[in-house]
C-alpha cells in the first residue's frame, strides 16, 4: 500500500486498529486528533514511560496532527487532507462530520477517488444513528454476553473489546475491496461498518443457530453446544483444554489416555453421540487425566495429533508464541522512542508488513503536516509515492 495516503479521523479502537493495519502494509497514515488527543491516551494504567499502553497498542506507523475543527485554519487543513487522501477513516456518530464539510458527500465531490470508511455502533439508519457505539454495549445488545459465563451465573463480557477489533478488521477488508474496485473504475465509494453487524456476523454458529434453526443459544460455561470434548478438563495440577473435533481425533485421544475401548462404545461413536452423552463421557476422561499433570498430558496428546493446550496468562501466551517461532513482539522506533508492540499477524512472502514509526505523541508531526497541507497539491489525490514530510 505504499504511496497511498490514509486520513485517520478515528479514535479509541476500531478505527485506529484498522488504520494501524493499513500503516503496517505501507500506507502513509495521518492521525487527526482533537487538541485533547485520542481518548485512549488517558486510558491508564497500565503505562509505558507515562503513555497508555492501550494507545500504544493500536497507533504505530502514524503521524499525528492536532486539529480543532471549530478553528477555521485547522478546519481548512482537515478539509485539504481529506481532499488529498486515498482513504479516509472516521468513527464519528453518523452525520457528525457533515457540519464540518467532512462527510462523504462533500469530500467525494472534490475527491471522487476517495475510499471513505465510516465505523459506527449501529449503522446510519434512523433507528441506529443516534445510539452510542461502545463495544461493551454491543456485547450486551448482540447477545454475546448471554452466551458468556456459567449457566448458573450472570452474563459476562469478553476479556477484550472483541467487536471493536472485529469491526476494525471488517473496515480494513472493505477498504481493500474498495481500493481494488477503484483501480478498475477510477472512483471511490463509501464503506460503512457497524459494531452490531460485525457482532452478529462474528457470533457465527451461535447467530446461525437462531437465524437458520430457530434455536436461542444459552450460556454453557466453557462447554461447546455442538462438540464434545471441547472444553477445559481437570488434570492432576490444573485444567487442560482438550478438543476432539472428529471421530479420528477422539479415537487417538482415548488411545493416549489408555481407554481405547471408549472409541467403540455406542454412546460415543460419533460427535453427535458424544455431545448427547457428554455427562457420561466427561467423568471417564477426567478419571484418566487426573493421573498426570497438564503439561505431561499436553505433550503426549499433541504428539498424537489431537488439539489441546494449557490455559495460560497473557505473559505465558506471548512466551509460547516465541517458543513456536512466531516472533510475536516487534520493537518500533529507536533509542528512547522505541516501543515494543505486537507483530502484525499477516505473513506476506513478497510484501511483508513494515514498522517504520512508533506510536506518535500528540501533534508530534503537526507543524510539518500543516506546512505540507498549505502547499498546493494536484487534485484530487497525491501522485503515487507522494508522502507527507517526515
Amino acid at each position: 500500500m505504499a504511496g497511498l495516503l490514509v486520513a485517520d479521523f478515528s479514535r479509541i479502537l476500531a478505527g485506529p486498529y484498522a488504520t494501524m493495519l493499513l500503516a503496517d502494509l505501507g500506507a502513509e497514515v495521518v492521525k487527526v486528533e482533537s487538541p485533547a488527543g485520542d481518548d485512549t491516551r488517558t486510558w491508564q494504567p497500565p503505562v509505558r514511560d507515562g503513555v497508555s499502553t492501550y494507545y500504544l497498542g493500536v497507533n504505530r506507523g502514524k503521524r499525528s496532527v492536532a486539529l480543532d475543527l471549530k478553528d477555521p485554519d485547522d478546519l481548512a487543513a482537515a478539509q485539504e487532507l481529506a481532499r488529498r487522501a486515498d482513504v479516509l477513516v472516521e468513527n464519528f456518530k453518523p452525520g457528525g462530520l457533515a457540519r464540518f464539510g467532512l462527510d462523504y458527500g462533500t469530500v467525494s465531490a472534490t475527491n471522487p477517488g476517495v475510499v471513505y470508511a465510516s465505523i459506527s455502533g449501529f449503522g446510519s439508519g434512523p433507528g441506529g444513528a443516534a445510539l452510542p457505539g461502545y463495544d461493551l454495549i454491543v456485547q450486551a445488545i448482540s447477545g454475546l454476553m448471554s452466551l458468556t459465563g456459567s449457566p448458573e451465573g450472570e452474563p459476562y463480557r469478553a476479556g477484550i473489546s472483541v467487536f471493536d477489533v472485529m469491526a476494525g478488521l471488517h473496515a480494513t477488508i472493505g477498504v481493500l475491496s474498495a481500493l481494488h474496485a477503484r483501480a478498475q473504475s477510477g472512483t471511490g465509494q463509501h464503506v460503512e461498518v457497524n459494531l452490531l453487524s460485525s457482532a452478529l456476523s462474528g457470533l457465527v454458529n451461535q447467530s446461525s443457530a437462531y437465524v437458520a434453526g430457530g434455536v436461542v443459544p444459552q450460556r454453557m460455561g466453557n462447554s461447546h453446544p455442538s462438540l464434545f470434548p471441547y472444553e477445559p478438563l481437570p488434570c492432576a495440577d490444573g485444567d487442560l483444554i482438550v478438543t476432539a473435533g472428529n471421530n479420528g481425533q477422539f479415537r487417538r485421544l482415548v488411545e493416549v489416555l489408555g481407554v481405547p475401548e471408549l472409541a467403540d462404545d455406542p454412546r460415543f461413536l460419533r460427535n453427535e453421540d458424544r455431545t448427547a452423552h457428554r455427562d457420561e463421557l466427561r467423568p471417564l476422561l477426567v478419571e484418566r487425566l487426573r493421573t498426570r499433570g497438564k503439561l505431561a498430558w499436553f505433550r503426549d496428546i499433541i504428539a498424537a495429533g489431537v488439539p489441546c493446550g494449557p490455559i495460560n496468562t497473557v505473559e505465558q501466551g506471548v512466551a509460547f508464541a516465541e517458543e513456536v517461532g512466531l516472533d510475536p513482539v516487534v520493537v518500533v522506533g529507536e533509542g528512547d522512542a522505541a516501543v515494543p508492540t505486537v507483530r502484525n499477524p499477516l505473513r506476506l512472502s513478497a510484501t511483508p508488513p513494515s514498522y517504520h514509526l512508533p506510536p506518535p505523541a500528540l501533534d508530534e508531526h503537526g507543524d510539518a503536516l500543516r506546512r505540507w497541507l498549505s502547499t498546493p497539491a494536484p487534485a484530487p489525490a497525491p501522485a503515487p509515492g507522494e508522502e507527507p514530510p517526515a
